[in-house]
């Protein structure tokens, strides 16, 4: 096998001993005994796979990582360190490194972690661009940003967040953006499968093995076999199937029920959940070391309440597509009704703004959505800010309330102009709107602003 390797370690010794080892497996290698050094050789040749030690006499490995990895991502870092802990693991495998290993290692066990990355090098990995993943807001870069990096790892993915907001759909950019692309993308929704089904859905059975079981079934996990399993909902199994995941997931072995073979399985493995599993695990109702073998990489997607600024993007997205879905001719939506979108809490998130599109798409006939067009629920919701106080009694002969209404809006916004100097962008955040919303509505009452 051939390939340009990189050593990076200050003992002469080591780096003697793997030139000499990796060479006789047909490997181009070079040295470097310092940080220095080991930049000065990157910045001239293009290297397939460094393996670099974390502390070295001018710097740290993890610094060469990170400052090198993120403009070359086909090169693949493979981190040592004879001071082995477990948040220098998770750190390493965050920052890019493809695989993390203590000192002493075992020569045999490099060669064949070196020997996997270099049959995956010319897998064609998509660019950023072809995310499967809308949202562009500031509350979504930390997970954005990560995607390339978590991409070319095989680490396991923990993705949290509430009900709705697209956990999915993450765990599937991920995958599009990985060497493992071309494989399959398998989900599997912990909460929906019974007790006594899980076994045999994921690990598979064989023709005989229970009442029903009329032919071998291959499961879910070897079907991801090269691929990607998604685990849904995590939080949501049995004690007893948490065992049993864990043991496989360690192993990466998976014996059918009723059968006596095992088969390894090459799967990456991403899970999810809504629920906060420290507290499931204090209560006695999550395995503490099941947490520790997923929660490898750790990915937070906010609520739609928190990143508002995606909804007009997403609302187009879901106009669209069920214009395609339904065979009707494009729509558009009206900018009222869009601040109304924006400023609406979504408890169900993403997954309930997607619901309230395609049903006004489906009803409305002409081709301009409106305000009118909008679900009563919607319309007749408060924005997430929270109650406004009673600003005076209700006259005796009664007031128009939305003129009233209209008045109180007018006048905080212009307190709130006045307030921030005039910045729209941070009177609409002290105000909890949206800057869209908040520039109509600035627009319609012809308040004097300074941007």
């Amino acid at each position: 096998m051939t390939g340009h390797l990189l050593v990076v370690d200050d003992e002469p010794n080591i780096r003697e001993v793997l030139r000499i080892v990796l060479e006789a497996e047909g490997y181009d290698v070079r040295e470097a005994e310092t940080y220095a050094k080991a930049m000065q050789l990157l910045g001239k040749t293009t290297f397939d796979l460094v393996i670099c030690d974390i502390v070295l006499p001018d710097g740290n490995g993890l610094d060469l990582v990170r400052s090198y990895h993120a403009g070359h991502p086909d090169t693949k870092f493979v981190v040592v360190t004879a001071h082995n802990t477990p948040a220098q693991a998770l750190t390493a495998l965050r920052e890019g490194a493809v695989e993390y290993l203590s000192k002493p290692f075992d020569i045999d066990e490099l060669k064949l972690v070196i020997e996997k990355q270099m049959q995956t090098r010319t897998a064609a990995t998509p660019a950023p661009e072809t995310f499967a993943f809308i949202g562009r807001s500031r509350a979504m870069w930390p997970v954005l940003e990560r995607i390339p990096q978590v991409a070319r790892s095989d680490a396991t993915v923990l993705i949290t967040g509430e009900s709705g907001t697209g956990k999915e759909l993450l765990a599937r950019a991920i995958h599009t953006a990985s060497p493992r692309a071309g494989r399959l993308f398998v989900p599997v929704n912990c909460g929906a499968l019974p007790e006594g089904l899980f076994e045999s859905e994921l690990f598979g059975h064989v023709r005989g093995s229970f009442t029903g079981a009329v032919r071998d079934k291959q499961g879910l996990m070897r079907e991801a076999d090269g691929g990607t399993l998604f685990l849904d909902e995590i939080g949501e199994l049995t004690p007893n199937t948490q065992v049993k995941l864990l043991r496989v997931l360690q192993d990466r072995k998976v014996r059918p029920v009723g059968g006596n073979r095992e088969f390894e399985v090459d799967a990456r493995v991403i899970a999810a959940t809504n629920r906060d599993l420290r507290i499931l695990i204090e209560e006695a109702k999550f395995r503490e070391d099941l947490y520790f073998r997923i929660d490898v990489i750790n990915l937070h997607v906010p609520p739609l309440r928190q990143r508002r600024e995606d909804i007009p993007d997403l609302v187009r997205h879901f106009v669209k597509r069920a214009g395609d879905h339904l065979g009707t001719e494009p729509k558009e939506i009206h900018r009222d009704a869009m601040a109304v979108l924006e400023n609406y809490s979504w408890p169900g998130n993403v997954r309930e703004l997607e619901n309230v599109v395609e049903r006004t798409v489906a009803t409305e006939s002409s081709y301009l959505i409106t305000v009118s067009s909008l679900p009563p629920s919607i319309l007749g919701s408060k924005p997430d800010a929270g109650p406004l106080p009673i600003m005076a009694a209700l006259p005796e002969d009664g007031l128009d309330i939305e003129v009233h209404l209209d008045g109180m809006r007018r006048e905080l916004m212009r307190q709130a102009l006045e307030r921030c100097g005039g910045v729209q962008k941070d009177a609409a955040r002290l105000l909890h709107m949206t800057y869209r919303a908040f520039r109509y509505h600035a627009e319609k009452y012809n308040l004097t602003t300074e941007d």
